[in-house]
């Protein structure tokens, strides 16, 4: 596919505006290094971004985009219960950090989609969203349902569900990128998100046995089940929890499984589709639900929600 030349996409925005329709200023826009099909597969990835952001940002400081950089949100509505939870003080550091790197990524996408960057998208990270979707993944009722902001540990398992499957979605993406300048942001957003991921298995790591109270499993178990639960909403093994068996562990010679991949240690990919099917929590990208409830925003998003 051609690049965008930029001169056309200014003459197609005068043309907008001479029709009475707004648009943004393409005169700090340089897409050069960008196919407009790059620009719709980041633009897909947006939408984890934001999911990410809102909820690592509340959990930790108490509030979210809104206050921290609301120019990045493009008047989106507030995220649904969304809540600040009491964490330790290590959790509570490399939160932080981690967080402000989710801002970082978003501000990284405002620059390079320009007009196709969207508002926030309605999201839903209410207590009763997570209970039913941690329900669905143990095919049962839990008694107290899930409450990822009841506790470090129930916000560890939380954000164990979140980047990795953004960061999957990249590694699907990476392949399709045509333009040098797409590849290279996506490749730098990949990087951090699998150390995101990385960190937060590694954290896991530490509390494998422990009893996740007041229920009757442990870590390994809560990760086991939600891994299995996204491998059924995406349609495809690309998911593995914290032990495995030793046939699937790196070079088939151990149960650990402190970082997920193939049998030759590569991570997996899910395309844009088994995204959202997996964050929709509904197995499919034309039914919203889970975190969106209306859907993700953006060319392939809707392209879905259509069909």
């Amino acid at each position: 596919m051609a690049h965008i030349s930029s001169r056309s996409l200014c003459v197609l925005f005068a043309s907008l505006l001479l029709l009475g329709l707004a648009v943004p200023s393409c005169t700090a826009w340089k897409p050069e290094k960008f196919t407009v099909s790059d620009l719709e597969h980041i633009q897909a990835a947006l939408n984890l971004e934001y999911l990410e952001a809102e909820f690592f940002l509340w959990g930790v400081f108490g509030y979210g985009l809104d206050k921290i950089a609301p120019e990045l949100v493009r008047g989106g509505p507030e995220p649904i219960g969304a809540s600040f939870a009491p964490l330790d003080l290590i959790t509570v550091d490399i939160l932080v950090q981690i967080s402000l790197e989710e801002v970082g990524h978003l501000r990284a996408l405002q620059k390079a989609l320009g007009p196709y960057y969207f508002p926030r998208v309605q999201l839903d990270l209410s207590n009763a969203t997570w209970g039913q979707l941690v329900d669905d993944a143990f095919g049962q009722k839990l008694n107290p349902p899930f409450n990822p902001y009841a506790n470090t540990l129930n916000f560890l398992l939380g954000m164990y569900t979140l980047p990795y499957v953004g960061m999957t979605g990249y590694v699907g993406t990476s392949p399709l990128l045509k333009g040098a300048g797409a590849k290279a942001l996506v490749a730098g957003l990949l990087g951090v998100e699998a150390g995101q991921d990385a960190v937060i298995r590694r954290t896991l790591w530490n509390f494998a046995d422990k009893i996740v109270a007041p229920y009757n499993f442990t870590v390994t178990n809560f990760t086991d089940k939600v891994s299995d639960w996204r491998n059924s909403l995406s349609h495809a093994f690309v998911d593995e929890g914290l032990v495995v068996p030793i046939s699937e562990g790196a070079n088939g010679q151990t149960t650990g499984n402190v970082l997920a991949g193939n049998n030759d240690s590569l991570a997996f990919a899910r395309t844009a589709e088994q995204v959202f099917a997996t964050v929709y929590g509904t197995g499919s990208a034309s039914k919203p639900g889970g975190f969106f409830p209306q859907g993700a925003d953006g060319v392939i998003a809707k392209h879905f929600l259509k069909s």
